[in-house]
């Protein structure tokens, strides 16, 4: 039984101010004899001089409006706007590109929105939480959409997620996890900051305590100072940027990565699906992990005529590497990962064809007790 595998290819250059790795990713997997067809996804075809002319046509004078699922600030929000203001130029027809916050349901609500009622003409665009396909395999109750049926025009970022310890814990290595209480801040039963400490219980034989209520990461950071909890579950980057020195100085450090494979960031830190202690706990795993390499999409409506969606697909890769979008997110300091539309398309693919008795050992794990 094969877990989900992932093939990186980097494609993109970027400049010496930006670690810049645009990944374009294939993920393959077979589950007992059950072999997942590829996704025949129309890309690379050439498009008739009238067919681009029509879409020229179509996006002039028009708006295109990404609706995020979650309020002004955070990474959530940054990285369409960031997108919005150099997008438009390499759209047939320049529209202009404007973005509106639609926070609900865990973001789901905005998923829903591009779904159902949007325009589904190319004109509206979403971003939505990166376990929505998950959600939406888990039988999520907000979720009223198909992932598989969205147009996926590309992953603005990744985010490598990761779980830290602190110095003064009981656990000093992997191993001691499985030996020691360990006390693992969450902010919510939705969190991974729950999710990821509930996986490695279940299928690593963990000894994580869960104390919920924590209003935010930085909370639980603080309590991690004064001795109250163990871990927590945060990203790389934001981790360097406010406890670099408590990282180099070995105050903290890097439990696990959620990831499909090792990032080179941390080559020497396992991934989460490296504690499965067997092939059907690694597919759950990998399943629950596939969210990470979903991360911050930007997708589509279902419907959306084949040459449109090419054409915001082109787009996208070709902001993905404007230099002024480069400049700006080198300044802001912030982590930079594109991927195509294809990858995140067939991605939904894999994920839905997951076998429901993998699903299922997922949403066991991740549910409260």
């Amino acid at each position: 039984m094969t877990t989900f595998v992932a093939l990186a290819h980097r494609f993109l250059s970027g400049r010496p101010t930006v670690q810049i790795r645009s990944i374009a990713w294939s993920v393959f997997s077979r589950i007992g004899t059950l072999a997942l067809a590829a996704v025949a996804a129309a890309v690379g075809a050439p498009v008739p001089a009238q067919a681009s002319q029509a879409v020229e046509d179509f996006f002039k004078g028009k708006t295109i409006n990404i609706y995020v699922g979650f309020g002004p600030g955070g990474s959530y929000d940054y990285y369409p706007r960031a997108f919005a203001r150099y997008m438009g130029k390499y759209v047939p027809g320049n529209p202009a590109i404007a973005v509106q916050n639609m926070p609900g349901a865990g973001s789901m609500l905005a998923a829903n929105y591009v779904f159902n009622v949007a325009p589904k003409d190319g004109t509206a665009l979403g971003v939505a939480a990166q376990t929505m396909m998950l959600e939406e395999a888990m039988g999520g109750a907000a979720v009223k959409f198909k992932s598989a049926e969205f147009n996926w025009i590309g992953r603005m970022t990744s985010v490598l997620e990761v779980m830290v310890l602190r110095e003064g814990a009981k656990a000093k290595s992997i191993e001691d996890i499985t030996k020691y209480e360990t006390i693992a801040g969450g902010t919510g039963p939705a969190s991974p900051t729950e999710g990821y400490p509930r996986l490695l219980n279940k299928f690593g034989g963990a000894k994580f305590r869960i104390v919920s209520g924590y209003k935010s990461v930085t909370e639980i950071m603080l309590a991690m100072d004064r001795g109250e909890a163990d871990a927590v579950e945060n990203s790389m980057s934001s981790l360097m940027r406010i406890r670099a020195e408590d990282l180099a100085s070995g105050k903290m450090w890097v439990l696990v990565q959620a990831a499909l494979e090792r990032s080179p960031t941390l080559p020497n830190v396992p991934t989460l699906i490296e504690f499965g202690k067997d092939e059907k706990a690694k597919a759950a795993l990998a399943f629950y992990t596939s969210s990470a390499a979903v991360s911050r999409p930007l997708f589509a409506s279902p419907g959306v005529p084949a040459e449109r969606v090419k054409a915001l697909r082109d787009a996208f890769n070709a902001t993905a590497k404007d230099p002024d979008l480069l400049a700006e997110v080198s300044k802001a300091q912030v982590e930079f990962d594109p991927a195509p539309g294809e990858f995140l398309q067939e991605l939904a693919q894999k994920v839905a064809a997951t076998p429901k008795e993998i699903v299922e050992l997922a949403k066991q794990a991740v549910n409260p007790d």
